[in-house]
């Protein structure tokens, strides 16, 4: 009989939440021409930076503080086990050699064990891989995934921010198949 309630309020509860996800103000994006939704928005450009805490790939703890007085790419990512976004860190890496000033931060669910050995097999030296596996970054940047095969993963997005924490450009990818755009982000560190 235990068992039975139990069934009865997880299915009530499931159903509550799902509910609540079709009526959030997230973000329409597609996962393979199928509509799915962020749990927000990005933050808007001309607003202040919020801080984060991410775990870097030596399970250290990295807020905005790490990183003040630069300007900040964050390369926002579901996996870095999938093709395209894998391609973004390779592409960023390449790209970050050249800034002055700047640093990229590579943001994705996945474990900083794998992130490390990603960088490794590749030879990914000119970005930060972080983790939002312990964290609110997701939720707080409006960035999370509330439903579709990539639910609670992050989806493909890119972030600037300026040396005084202003954000300077944003883009959440339409598709999270697609490439973000690489030149727009470069083009926004000044």
């Amino acid at each position: 009989m235990a068992t039975t309630i139990f069934a009865q309020t997880h299915t009530s509860a499931n159903a509550k939440t799902t509910s609540n996800m079709e009526n959030t103000n997230g973000t329409a994006i597609t996962l393979g021409g199928k509509t799915i939704h962020t749990i927000g928005k990005l933050p808007a450009v001309g607003t202040q930076v919020k801080d984060f805490s991410l775990t870097g790939v030596d399970l250290t703890e990295k807020t905005l503080t790490d990183f003040q007085g630069k300007y900040i790419i964050m390369n926002i990512f579901p996996s870095v086990n999938t093709g395209v976004c894998s391609k973004s860190v390779r592409t960023f890496n390449q790209d970050a050699a050249s800034l002055n000033n700047a640093v990229v931060l590579c943001i994705s669910k996945d474990l900083p064990f794998a992130q490390k050995q990603f960088c490794g097999a590749e030879g990914i030296d000119h970005v930060v891989m972080l983790s939002d596996f312990r964290s609110d970054f997701g939720i707080t940047y409006g960035v999370q995934i509330v439903d579709g095969p990539f639910k609670g993963l992050l989806s493909r997005a890119v972030i600037v921010v300026d040396p005084q924490g202003k954000i300077v450009y944003e883009q959440q990818v339409p598709e999270i198949g697609q490439e973000p755009d690489y030149a727009a982000a470069l083009a926004a560190v000044k």
